[in-house]
């Protein structure tokens, strides 16, 4: 008989950030009011499901969302570093349409495919593949979650699903408070799905790729 184990990824909430920053792995970037919600709706989701272990990435945005669900599970957060936001040369600029004029940015646009600006493609698969693979020893023949970032979850889901890991930032299925489900038989992956308890939150533009 197979053994039938779920890792759930699940992507942070709204961040209260004014200034629209794209503040990547900056510190003190928190949980906006709504994206506190959108944490408590993610915990409601889980209700009934079989949560063994709970991994976060160490950024202040995820460790809040977790925070309500470790209470509904009363199950301790490891923090796990490879669950952390993509490296980004962009990080802490105020992008907008203007920023495509900016030599600091047009430098680094050179190769879309790794990408030029961050962290390479390959390398955030690589480290959240091994992130799975521990929760999933952790959680073996139950389930865990792991919260993490847009970018980190959108590639372990590309590389799942056996495509190509460039793509265009807009096209992300990956929004904010999501869940996008690894379920394995054994080590075998058999299934990736993906929820979005908190779309009765969802403004225009929420949509849009965060981090």
């Amino acid at each position: 008989m197979t053994t039938t184990t779920v890792v759930h990824l699940l992507r942070h909430g709204e961040v209260y950030n004014p200034d629209r920053i794209l503040y990547g792995r900056l510190p003190d970037f928190h949980l906006s009011d709504r994206g506190q919600q959108m944490a408590e709706l993610a915990a409601e989701w889980f209700e009934g499901h079989d949560v063994a272990a709970l991994f976060s990435s160490p950024l202040d945005r995820t460790q809040e969302t977790a925070v309500p669900l470790q209470k509904r599970l009363d199950l301790p957060v490891t923090l796990d570093d490879r669950l952390i936001e993509s490296a980004n040369r962009f990080q802490g600029m105020s992008l907008s349409a203007r920023s495509v004029r900016d030599p600091r940015v047009i430098r680094r646009m050179y190769n879309p495919f790794r990408p030029s600006w961050g962290e390479p493609y390959t390398q955030i698969v690589a480290r959240m593949v091994e992130a799975i693979k521990v929760a999933r020893q952790a959680a073996w023949g139950r389930e865990a979650v792991c919260v993490s970032h847009q970018l980190p979850i959108w590639m372990a889901r590309r590389a799942a699903e056996n495509k190509r890991l460039w793509h265009r930032p807009d096209r992300r299925e990956c929004n904010l408070a999501s869940v996008t489900s690894l379920t394995f038989a054994d080590q075998r992956l058999t299934s990736v799905s993906y929820a979005e308890p908190a779309a009765e939150l969802y403004t225009d533009g929420m949509a849009l790729p965060g981090a």
